[in-house]
């Protein structure tokens, strides 16, 4: 009995934390919405930056179009992304447009500067959590891996020319000093959401090559606790090369600890030659991340 539990638990367990960030992204952006952007005629990026806009303009219900701008994305990400994806991205539209049809949230401040800023804070955090819980609250992201498949374009790319246009609308059909606050907007909730995806945790693959790799070997699984890969490498420079033989160290640390490492580093070996870059995921080995 204990055993089916168990095994039913870690079923649900998934579940349910999936509902709880996708109910806290559609509170969050709510609020977002209709405390900030919504009285001061700011807009966002992406499909909700298109609702907003037609919002201005016809004085339609925002809740309303949230749900219909958003249909034709839905039936994109079931046929690019799969069934499960497009569910929950379904049940987070629905869910953002019901609290915005049921919910009044107060008018928090009507500074431009405050209301570009944290407007997109909450709006960014509400959509980053959706996406935690498996979900999304914008389509453009669904539109942009469609259309990178289909033409090879980048997907970030998709998104800037998408958001490029949204804001020349906006600067057309409110004003200039609006859309530019609205791009304010834009980098708030993306830069929000990349951290609430992301968080403080984001992970950095080091590559380090010196004649100390030993020492420095060392100092990383001692001092820093991490786990690393050694492999022997082969390399040379200038016309004709050399062929000389070496040790090359790789480890994955969070970005918290980059400046640890460098001084580590730096206190055994000055001339090492060292290469970072910022990593998306990482799974297994030890590193600890977090359950999506």
């Amino acid at each position: 009995m204990e055993g089916k539990f168990k095994m039913l638990w870690k079923d649900i367990k998934p579940l349910l934390s999936d509902f709880f960030f996708i109910t806290v992204g559609v509170f969050a952006a709510a609020f977002g919405l209709e405390s900030f952007l919504l009285p001061n005629r700011f807009i966002d990026g992406g499909v909700t930056g298109i609702s907003l806009l037609i919002t201005e303009v016809t004085e339609m219900p925002l809740w309303l179009l949230i749900i219909l701008v958003n249909i034709p994305f839905l039936m994109l990400g079931f046929k690019v992304v799969g069934k499960n994806f497009a569910i929950k991205a379904s049940i987070a539209i629905l869910g953002l447009a019901l609290v915005l049809a049921l919910f009044t949230f107060p008018e928090v401040t009507k500074d431009k500067l405050l209301v570009a800023v944290f407007g997109g804070f909450f709006l960014g955090a509400g959509i980053g959590l959706s996406i935690r819980g498996g979900a999304v609250l914008d389509g453009t992201e669904v539109l942009a891996i469609f259309l990178s498949r289909k033409l090879g374009t980048k997907i970030g790319d998709v998104i800037i020319l998408v958001n490029i246009l949204i804001f020349l609308a906006a600067a057309y059909l409110l004003s200039v000093e609006a859309a530019l606050y609205s791009m304010l907007t834009y980098l708030a909730a993306s830069k929000t959401l990349d951290f609430v995806v992301d968080g403080i945790e984001e992970y950095t693959g080091v590559t380090i090559i010196s004649e100390h790799s030993e020492a420095i070997r060392e100092a990383i699984t001692e001092k820093l606790g991490r786990g690393l890969t050694i492999y022997n490498a082969r390399g040379g420079y200038g016309k004709g090369g050399t062929n000389n033989s070496y040790d090359v160290i790789y480890t994955v640390i969070t970005r918290l600890e980059i400046s640890k490492l460098n001084r580590e580093i730096a206190r055994i070996d000055e001339d090492a030659f060292v290469v970072m870059n910022s990593i998306s995921d990482t799974r297994g080995g030890m590193i600890k991340k977090r359950a999506l």
